[in-house]
């Protein structure tokens, strides 16, 4: 399989596994140099950074479910969002991201949104890690691991993550079994 499709099948499969619904948010953690066969941050590649981005945006958008680009960690992993989709209590930090500050995927979004935003930090539904890049900051509270029928983009490992509400309570209560 090629990079675009070993993708797009990853994002449909934690779409589904995830029950993410229309404007529910999706973090993408990426190295795009480990996904080419390279150690993280030595070989950042727009090409790429282009198959991966068609690949997510193909998926997501017609779901109307929002991706969340994380940057690397020259940026503190700063997230690149459509401002339509910005948190209201989040505040934009002035900053584009470039290919050796930020990130290839998170540059080649910045550049292809149509009103892009940089944000320091998301609380997303779901999230995939491409390449061990660290987007656990970025989901909400209780994340729950989601295993997909592949294990890597190109060369590089994938980790997928949906999230849940926090159980409260004792041992009195009673959980909603659709929040599970």
């Amino acid at each position: 399989m090629s990079i675009r499709e070993e993708c797009t099948q990853a994002i449909k499969e934690l779409c589904e596994a995830a029950d993410l619904k229309a404007g529910d948010i999706l973090v993408i953690g990426c190295s795009t140099s480990e996904v080419g066969g390279s150690k993280i941050g030595t070989n950042s590649s727009e090409d790429i950074a282009k198959e991966l981005y068609d690949a997510i945006t193909y998926v997501l958008v017609p779901k109307r479910i929002y991706p969340a680009f994380q940057c690397c960690e020259h940026l503190n992993r700063a997230i690149v969002i459509e401002r339509e989709c910005m948190p209201t209590c989040a505040e934009e930090v002035n900053v584009v991201p470039q290919k050796k500050a930020g990130g290839s995927l998170a540059t080649f979004a910045y550049n292809c949104f149509s009103d892009p935003v940089v944000i320091e930090e998301i609380k997303a539904n779901a999230g995939i890690d491409i390449g061990s890049t660290l987007i656990g900051m970025h989901l909400k509270r209780v994340a729950v691991p989601v295993r997909l029928s592949i294990s890597k983009i190109g060369e590089a490992n994938i980790t997928c993550a949906r999230t849940r509400p926090k159980f409260i309570g004792g041992e009195r209560a009673v959980y909603n079994e659709n929040l599970l």
